[in-house]
């Protein structure tokens, strides 16, 4: 009868488990077991020990000509029985065996130590990493910060300038009612200016007429021929003569 060493699920949905049968080999993978001789959950979180084996089983069922699984023949590697099987086909004796069993123990536990320090230095760098941009990160934030006060200081200190400008041509000092009564001053020149200015409005068309008829009299004299000049004198000439003969009288 061909025998096969291999596993056999149980457990329910996403939560597997199974149990390392040894199993005929013409069986369905669930059949009906010859002989459970350990079991193996690889969902458990603690991977060194997520697995046990009978030892003095499996190797009686490998003298019997069991051939085990993939799966099956990692877990006898990982439990150290697959070496133990090999110096048993080379024929040494028991003792032998365990000395060769205990150095392979004692390399295990010197590689595992090792991933352990490798795993540890590791952490290490990426702490050491962390905080290095955690640093950098703190000293951008506070640049940053530093920025922005120095421009609202600098924002505040414009617009103080202007004010403090405004309040000096405003409220000199000692004086605070001063420039109440330089407003009122300035509103009594408003109006006397606008008075004087309506009564100069005023009086221009009484003064423009007499201008025009000046300008008439030029634009006659202007015109007028010689003829016209010569009965003028004449005239004026009699004139005189007659205030002279009335004079005599």
């Amino acid at each position: 009868m061909a025998t096969r060493i291999r596993l056999k699920r149980i457990g329910r949905k996403n939560r597997p488990f199974y149990r390392v049968i040894v199993i005929d080999s013409r069986q369905r993978r669930d059949g009906a077991a010859i002989e459970e001789i350990g079991w193996y959950n690889p969902i458990a979180e603690d991977k060194s020990n997520n697995f046990e084996l009978n030892e003095e089983r499996i190797l009686h069922w490998l003298k019997l000509g069991a051939q085990p699984s993939d799966i099956a023949q990692n877990l006898i590697k990982r439990a150290g029985i697959a070496m133990k099987w090999h110096l048993m086909k080379q024929g040494l004796d028991e003792k032998a065996i365990e000395k060769e069993i205990q150095k392979f123990a004692l390399r295990k536990e010197a590689q595992v130590k090792d991933k352990l320090a490798a795993a540890e230095k590791e952490s290490k760098k990426k702490a050491k990493e962390s905080e290095k941009k955690v640093a950098a990160e703190e000293k951008a934030a506070e640049q940053v910060e530093v920025e922005k006060i120095e421009e609202s200081v600098t924002v505040e200190s414009e617009t103080k300038e202007p004010e403090e400008k405004v309040d000096e041509k405003t409220q000199p000092e000692g004086d605070v009612e001063k420039p109440i009564e330089k407003v009122e001053e300035k509103k009594e020149d408003v109006k006397s200016e606008k008075t004087e200015k309506a009564v100069v409005i005023e009086e221009k068309p009484v003064e423009s007429e007499p201008k025009k008829e000046v300008k008439e009299e030029v634009t006659t004299t202007k015109k007028s021929t010689p003829e016209e000049k010569l009965k003028v004198d004449e005239s004026a000439e009699n004139a005189d003569s007659k205030d002279e003969a009335k004079d005599d009288k």
